[in-house]
């Protein structure tokens, strides 16, 4: 159709035609996604969870305290994120770098981004003294390491990081490397009897990866039962 243009045009549009030829509605604007931001205030109520460290190297237990702020509550883009973080204890000898450090991680939290990597560089710090054992053979070089550990396990809880598992074609690797040592001890005349307190072969060291003295050599290279790390690729 055609049609005769009668003034001067002042401006113009483009209007939109659906399937039926009538003019479609204006789209609905989205909802706006909330992102973690250092500006973003403080709720009344946060979701928490606390954590206990009991560790050789301290008197009495520390008690860490991790609170969520929950973004975009009811909606498809609803996410935990880690707003602070809190350290309490009996123990008073270490309270001027347990409020520095708290407060420090609470910054990064509230600053948004990518946090994960606080993981990595709290487990990475050694104590001059040594490190301990926890339950099951696993070895912490430090309590800060150990606090690493803990973040680690709460960001994993809230989807922050992905749980790596191992597939089921190394797990049956590392089952089938781990029989064929253990028949190897068996054979020889120095083997001791049976597997340590572990529940690894006896002799195997500390992988470098997992902390778990699970390391043993195997057709010339050194492999973790644990966590299947390998020192040959």
């Amino acid at each position: 159709m055609t049609i005769k243009i009668t003034h001067k045009i002042k401006s113009y549009s483009v209007a939109r035609v659906d399937a039926t030829g009538s003019n479609a509605a204006p789209a609905v604007p989205e909802a706006e996604v909330i992102q973690m931001h250092e500006r973003l205030q403080r709720p009344e109520v946060l979701v928490g969870s606390t954590y206990k460290i009991k560790s050789p190297l301290f008197e009495h237990a520390l008690y860490v305290t991790l609170n969520d702020i929950v973004l975009n509550a009811g909606t498809p883009h609803e996410s935990r994120r880690p707003f602070e973080i809190f350290i309490n204890s009996k123990n008073m000898d270490h309270f001027q770098w347990i409020v520095a450090l708290t407060r420090i991680m609470s910054a990064v939290f509230r600053k948004g981004g990518d946090v994960t990597f606080l993981v990595e560089e709290l487990k990475a710090v050694f104590d001059p003294r040594g490190g301990y054992f926890k339950p099951g053979g696993v070895y912490m070089p430090s309590i800060v390491a150990e606090l690493g550990l803990i973040i680690e396990r709460h960001l994993k809880s809230i989807g922050m990081i992905k749980d790596g598992e191992l597939s089921a074609e190394q797990r049956a690797l590392i089952a089938e490397k781990r029989s064929a040592y253990e028949a190897t001890l068996k054979s020889s005349e120095s083997a001791a009897v049976g597997a340590d307190t572990s529940g690894y072969p006896p002799g195997a060291t500390l992988c470098a990866k997992c902390n778990t003295p699970a390391m043993v050599l195997m057709d010339g290279c050194a492999t973790c039962l644990s966590c299947g790390y390998s020192k040959c690729g």
